[in-house]
């Protein structure tokens, strides 16, 4: 099977994952204690105000009417309204999500940059001081809740030694990636650890594979060794965790989004939730799905280019 025809196959059996994906979203939303006419309209409204706020939101329908009336105009990619912000969805959830993609993109940065080479210096240095410091260390990391590492980081490189903002989103791509490294930081360090310790397992497998041997045997430099044959082949799991971690990043930002104050997709789908804002919530669920959808096809068609005896199919 080609990789054009791969990712076709793959793309159409998103359509069921998406599907389910709007169900669950559409009744759990629903299912959250709370009138939204209320919330919006406040204490103070009248009965009659609440009875047309919900008339004009279709909330007196069946639930499978509001679900079949949400899903035709899904399909015509309609997203709704704001009840929160009384604007369509699409107008303040495209912004917003350009944050949290940026933060995604400094988080995998930043935790390719931390892992492959502590990783691949863990296994070389076996048992080391090196590697019992780079183990132990980034436990820690790993142990801390995201809000806790957050501040803790904001104390350490914002008040103390002042080197980064501690919150927004500034102005200017370089003025962006200054207020975007400490959250970035903040959801690397807690996910680098699990993969340095899979790089590092990897990599001492493969060193005592035969193949490698086989390298050695015909006489091969022991850097040719490791990063022809032991890396590429290493590499597989690291991927494999690396494109999991991602709904991992994604559940993180929205906390993360709230420590540094950063107006992104996660911080608007917490207030949103908080305002029974439905159009909201389910559009931004629905895209963060695909997202996580897209990213593991991607991660399937990176193994065919890390290692050819990966096959699509």
């Amino acid at each position: 099977m080609s990789r054009g025809q791969y990712i076709a196959r793959r793309l159409v059996q998103m359509i069921p994952v998406i599907f389910g994906i709007t169900v669950i979203t559409f009744v759990m939303i629903r299912a959250i204690p709370g009138d939204p006419a209320l919330t919006m309209l406040g204490e103070k409204a009248t009965d009659e105000k609440i009875a047309l706020f919900r008339e004009k939101l279709g909330l007196n329908e069946p639930i499978y009417m509001q679900y079949l009336y949400y899903m035709r105009e899904l399909v015509q990619l309609n997203l709704g309204d704001s009840t929160q912000y009384r604007v369509p969805v699409e107008s303040i959830l495209g912004d917003r999500l350009k944050v949290s993609l940026s933060v995604m993109l400094m988080t995998l940065l930043l935790t390719t940059v931390i892992s492959l080479p502590l990783g691949i210096l863990a296994a070389l240095k076996k048992d080391s001081i090196l590697d019992n410091i780079v183990r132990s260390t980034l436990m820690v990391s790993l142990l801390m809740p995201t809000f806790y590492t957050g501040i803790l980081i904001i104390i350490l490189l914002s008040i103390k030694v002042d080197l980064f903002p501690t919150s927004g989103y500034g102005e200017g791509f370089v003025d962006h990636v200054r207020h975007l490294f400490l959250p970035g930081l903040t959801l690397a360090l807690g996910i680098s650890p699990i993969l340095i310790r899979t790089l590092r397992t990897s990599i001492l497998e493969a060193m005592t594979s035969d193949y490698v041997k086989t390298a050695r045997s015909k006489g091969l430099a022991e850097q040719t060794v490791v990063t022809r044959h032991v890396l590429r082949n290493a590499l597989i799991p690291t991927v494999t965790l690396l494109g999991i971690s991602v709904g991992a990043i994604i559940g993180g930002t929205v906390v993360t989004e709230k420590v540094f104050a950063l107006p992104g997709a996660g911080a608007l789908l917490v207030d949103a939730i908080g305002a029974r804002d439905y159009a909201t919530v389910q559009a931004a669920v629905m895209i963060v799905a695909m997202l996580v959808v897209l990213v593991n096809l991607l991660t399937d068609i990176v193994y065919s280019f890390i290692d050819p005896r990966v096959r699509l199919g």
